[in-house]
């Protein structure tokens, strides 16, 4: 099969698609939950939601003008993002997003995906990799994210329509269903707990359940929006 046109590949990004039926969109959800949940295919697909994760944390760090001094991803799943100077309102909003940030990317993509622009929230995601890729320190996070980016790149360059579609909506239930999956796996008092419970009134493990219930809740409204798209 012919691979389209730069044109076309380019054009489909402001363009909007037709929403999948509600079965094939749940059928594509019922195989984030297994990805998830599998023992086997959850080692390396959480690699995919601490890239997101740490991005969360680099890209409000940025926003409030801090240094990202490099992000670091470990074989065990875990990653860390330095910010300096690490105190301060923004220091502290930084972490705070770290462990809702699957669960965000997850929404902003279902909500492009609900009133149509599908394949611009590839793009998104495309760029988002990009971003990392420049903040990247030591090999295996450069090889993690390089790798996602070319997966992503080859999906929107030279796959039909239709792949493209179900790759949008598989990545974003993925993304949904992995953000509750990652706070319950860091346990109840992970390392950015920890450091939020030094800089504010509350302990370590209440962060953990704010952080599963905002993850939870965007899971419920992120699937909705899955199921049953805007109305044209």
């Amino acid at each position: 099969m012919t691979p389209p046109s730069l044109d076309t590949v380019l054009s489909r990004i402001g363009e909007t698609q037709a929403p999948l039926p509600a079965g094939v969109a749940l059928l594509l959800g019922l195989v984030a939950f297994i990805v998830v949940l599998g023992q086997t295919l959850w080692k390396f697909a959480t690699h995919v939601n601490t890239v997101v994760h740490e991005a969360a944390h680099a890209m409000v760090g940025l926003g409030f003008g801090r240094k990202v001094g490099g992000v670091t991803m470990a074989k065990d799943g875990s990653g860390a993002t330095a910010l300096a100077p690490a105190s301060g309102l923004g220091f502290g909003v930084a972490v705070i997003v770290g462990y809702i940030g699957p669960s965000a990317a997850g929404l902003i993509a279902a909500k492009l995906i609900s009133i149509g622009y599908i394949v611009a929230a590839l793009w998104l995601g495309l760029l988002l990799l990009a971003a990392m890729l420049l903040m990247v320190r030591k090999l295996f996070g450069g090889i993690v994210i390089l790798v996602c980016g070319v997966l992503l790149f080859l999906v929107v360059r030279y796959t039909t329509l239709g792949a493209q579609v179900a790759v949008a909506y598989g990545v974003t239930w993925f993304l949904l269903v992995s953000g509750p999956k990652a706070v319950l796996d860091a346990g109840s008092t992970p390392q950015d707990a920890k450091i939020l419970a030094r800089m504010t009134p509350l302990w370590a493990s209440a962060w953990t359940v704010l952080w599963l219930i905002a993850s939870l809740a965007a899971l419920w409204i992120g699937g909705a929006m899955l199921i049953r798209p805007a109305s044209p």
